[in-house]
């Protein structure tokens, strides 16, 4: 007995040879559709959650007497500014003032923290306990170097970030969420090659 001979059906080879073209070249076609074409998927560009502050000025320029050039050793500086009695707004500021730093993981020992407070300074006993590495300052010129500087739209009070040459960078809006300003931090951190 003889086995039935096996002959290709005619067209098997050319669809065969298309179906491998279109696995190469289908993804390379989709892709530079969606890259040329299709702006309905492309994502949004990344936008800062703070204002960037400009021109920047420098401190000891804008405060030269300030005592906070002291605090400022070669670390970024992120200075939560309230200049009312420090009830429970301020407490939640110096709340999140403190998780900011702790969100920073790896990075925290480059962020130095800083009150700037008005007439009516915070407690001490708490501030020692709760908060402890706080710097706590009293600073008429600095705070209007500050107040002079931000944006007149944006709310008063919030967060301020200098950089470890005394540069003021950038404002966050003191109802940002911590994470937010710690995203905009992170950014700036990883891009910094100082502090």
């Amino acid at each position: 007995m003889s086995e039935p001979s096996q002959q290709a059906k005619p067209g098997t080879g050319r669809t065969q040879l298309l179906l491998i073209a279109a696995v190469f070249f289908g993804p390379l076609l989709v892709a530079a559709w969606l890259y040329y074409g299709g702006t309905a998927l492309q994502p949004e560009g990344r936008a800062n959650h703070g204002a960037l502050l400009e021109p920047i000025i420098n401190i000891a320029d804008a405060a030269p007497g300030s005592a906070l050039h002291a605090a400022n050793e070669g670390h970024w500086l992120l200075i939560y500014m309230h200049e009312g009695e420090c009830a429970q707004p301020c407490e939640y500021g110096l709340y999140s003032l403190r998780q900011m730093r702790l969100m920073l993981g790896r990075e925290m020992d480059r962020v130095t923290r800083v009150f700037l407070h008005g007439d009516s300074p915070p407690d001490t006993v708490d501030t020692a306990v709760e908060h402890a590495g706080l710097i706590t300052l009293q600073d008429e010129q600095l705070t209007q170097a500050l107040a002079d500087k931000k944006p007149a739209e944006l709310a008063a009070g919030g967060y301020y970030l200098v950089d470890p040459l005394g540069n003021l960078v950038m404002y966050f809006h003191p109802e940002l969420e911590p994470g937010e300003v710690v995203d905009d931090i992170k950014r700036l951190l990883k891009l910094s090659r100082i502090g």
